[in-house]
């Protein structure tokens, strides 16, 4: 039975989340057992949410694409494999299932462990000691935790558990008071609500004594975000938050309304009251899931 494991799950923030009721999963079937989380560095914050991981394993993939050629990233790269290969695991679990994440695996020193030719968006066999049939007709938090209980060897609840939590945090730039978060932002406009519709939201919330919060992640998404807070009667453009801080919004927040982006699936994990409003992606296969206070609504060309 397997005793040391590293999870190989770099990114994005959203896949980060889907990863995590897996990590329950092999806490509860192991007792005793160590977890190792390789993931990219500008997400090691999600993971130490949850207690059973014990170390954070930062990778930096996206940063070192850009700058490749330079000697000061080789060194890096090449300093990075050597912690990597120091520490030997009963079990490399490649739930990521790319090119990147396969490569990583077999730079780790352990039995490798990912998804077989029909399962997987790319060919990987050939990385893996040992492949695993799972279906595409899951969600993908249990396409993950499918993965990880065939490559353990280990039975799992039906109940999902995210097994993170934070504390709601008091900042300084926003009032004491009810509040709730939109999450209006997103990697595609196409998967944008109508800005109109968020402020008829607004009004609601305002109407019930809420003051609405935006975040934002770019210059882009600021202007956005101060462009609706201008159209609402009680509402504060946050600063730039890094996902502690989010974590901390969250927890403190009446309701979370957010779009097809990580953040909405960070703040139902953590158990927040939360609607994730889908206009051009599916929310069976991607949507908040598993969590008992959050609800998605819309779905593919829904407006």
């Amino acid at each position: 039975m397997a005793k040391r494991i590293l999870l190989v799950k770099t990114s994005s923030l959203g896949d980060v989340i889907h990863a995590l009721p897996a990590v329950s999963d092999m806490k509860a079937a192991l007792p005793g057992v160590e977890i190792d989380w390789l993931i990219e560095e500008s997400l090691v914050a999600i993971p130490r949410l949850h207690a059973a991981v014990s170390a954070v394993v930062p990778v930096a993939i996206r940063r070192w694409r850009r700058s490749f050629w330079l000697p000061a990233v080789r060194r890096e790269i090449a300093e990075f494999v050597s912690r990597l290969r120091s520490d030997s695991y009963d079990a490399v679990v490649d739930a990521q299932g790319l090119f990147k994440s396969a490569v990583l695996s077999l730079a780790a020193r352990g039995t490798r462990h990912g998804l077989d030719f029909h399962s997987a968006r790319e060919p990987l066999g050939l990385f893996y000691d040992r492949r695993y049939r799972v279906g595409w007709d899951m969600h993908a938090v249990e396409r993950n935790r499918s993965l990880v209980a065939s490559a353990l060897g280990i039975q799992h609840e039906d109940r999902c558990n995210y097994g993170i939590a934070a504390a709601a945090r008091d900042f300084p730039w926003l009032e004491k008071g009810k509040y709730a978060v939109l999450l209006h932002a997103t990697s595609g406009d196409y998967k944008l609500w109508p800005e109109d519709h968020w402020a008829a939201l607004a009004e609601a919330f305002n109407a019930d004594g809420l003051r609405c919060v935006m975040t934002w992640g770019n210059a882009n998404e600021r202007e956005r975000s101060e462009r609706l807070a201008a159209r609402m009667r009680n509402a504060v453009v946050a600063p730039a938050l890094d996902f502690s801080a989010l974590a901390g919004l969250f927890a403190g927040a009446i309701a979370v309304v957010g779009v097809d982006t990580g953040l909405t699936h960070l703040a139902a994990a953590l158990g927040v009251p939360t609607v994730g409003i889908y206009l051009a992606t599916d929310p069976a296969a991607t949507g908040i899931y598993g969590c008992a206070r959050a609800r998605n609504a819309g779905g593919m060309g829904v407006t």
